[in-house]
């Protein structure tokens, strides 16, 4: 059997990273003699086996034609004459089209070490134009990677597949699986400049594409563009480790601003309220998680507010930790004040110094936690006084506590 690590195992390797997962391509085998070596069956589309011992992929050699729109209009053909060069002809980038046999000899037929020593964005060749998903793909990896650059060549292909109408045939979540891996990566905002700059972010998120040349009032954002500030509380989100439900609220949280009436800018008043309504659509749309759409709707509603504990009543500040469910879920609430965070040095905040908003809310949480709803239900006879009485208490708690806490301060 002939069979070579491919794709992600040796790039990774090349770059001095960790290397995850391996997968195999195996020259000159039938689906019938792979069941014989024992291996076991597991691709649907296309014939890929899992080792006995390792459980590692190795998929049979093939090349791909182009049968239809968008990512799955393909018709596969594996067969043993189908060779290792041919195999690598079809992957996207030239950095992912080399192959190492078990010794340990590399087969680059397309350039891709050279490319990965000269750290640019390759494509390999015309079958790149045939799947729409690639371009959400080298955007992604230009997150991952961000002190590489993307070929003239390559742009300009992409551009051209942005503007042939091929994106809008890709599922929402094959678009959902590229975005969310892309929002993981090391500078997100690099995905969505090249999405951009293609065209193809127009196509796929145009409700984040009318956020960039819409101004803001530059005393509270001096970076004054909407989309670029956007992108850098992404960033933030990415240089602070945070996780996905994060840094997709803040992609989302300020989509609002981009319905702005013309005649009110820098000014967007009431944009919060906005935000929300398409940060559920948008999440709907795209199918997202449950615990991703409702956490950025949530942060695109209320991260107006967070900002401005020292500028609320007691009532105000009890009311806004009971929206947003802080007695169940006071581990999400936390989660908002980073995401809020985020936001805050998204418009150049001198971080690692602590959000200034984040010790009062803290403060403020604890003591709204600290009233115990149950033994205050049992003294009340009246079971409809029991929301009224509990909201009371719950202020009073809060406004004692902040009292403190700005005593201490002071």
């Amino acid at each position: 059997m002939r069979a070579y690590v491919v794709g992600g195992a040796v790039r990774d390797a090349l770059l001095g990273l960790p290397v995850k997962d391996r997968d195999w391509v195996v020259v000159g085998e039938t689906p019938e003699a792979m069941i014989a070596h024992g291996f076991r069956p597991a691709g649907r589309d296309f014939p890929v086996f899992l080792h006995p011992e390792t459980h590692e992929e190795y998929a049979l050699a093939r090349t791909e034609r182009k049968s239809g729109h968008g990512y799955t209009g393909f018709i596969c053909h594996a067969a043993p004459d189908v060779t290792l060069e041919e195999d690598l002809s079809r992957r996207d980038l030239t950095i992912n089209a080399i192959a190492r046999e078990a010794e340990g000899t590399l087969v680059d037929p397309y350039g891709g070490a050279r490319d990965l020593e000269a750290k640019v964005l390759r494509h390999v060749g015309p079958a790149f134009a045939e799947d729409p998903l690639r371009v959400l793909r080298v955007a992604r990896f230009a997150a991952r990677l961000p002190g590489f650059s993307l070929a003239p060549e390559t742009f300009l292909l992409m551009q051209s597949m942005s503007e042939s109408g091929e994106l809008d045939h890709l599922t929402p979540e094959r678009v959902w699986k590229e975005l969310s891996r892309g929002l993981m990566e090391e500078r997100p905002s690099r995905m969505f400049h090249v999405l951009r700059d293609c065209g193809a972010l127009a196509r796929i998120l145009p409700e984040l594409d009318r956020l960039f040349g819409v101004p803001q009032p530059p005393v509270f954002h001096p970076e004054i563009d909407t989309g670029e500030h956007t992108m850098r509380v992404i960033d933030h989100a990415a240089r602070t480790k945070h996780g996905l439900e994060i840094r997709w609220a803040c992609l989302l949280h300020d989509l609002g601003k981009g319905e702005t009436p013309a005649d009110i800018l820098p000014r967007h008043y009431g944009h919060e309220a906005r935000s929300a309504l398409l940060a559920g659509q948008l999440s709907e749309q795209l199918r997202t998680p449950a615990g991703c759409r409702d956490f950025a709707v949530l942060f695109a509603r209320e991260h107006g507010n967070l900002g401005r504990i020292d500028e609320m009543r007691p009532s105000t500040i009890t009311s806004l930790l009971e929206r947003c469910d802080c007695a169940r879920r006071p581990e999400r609430f936390l989660a908002l004040l980073e995401a809020a965070a985020c936001d805050y040095f998204g418009r150049g905040g001198h971080w690692p110094v602590p959000w200034p908003p984040a010790a009062p809310w803290r403060a403020a949480m604890e003591a709204f936690l600290d009233v115990d709803a149950g033994a205050l239900a049992r003294t009340i006879g009246e079971p409809r006084q029991i929301p009224d009485r509990l909201h009371a208490a719950r202020v009073e708690a809060v406004r004692k506590r902040l009292i403190c806490h700005k005593e201490k301060r002071s």
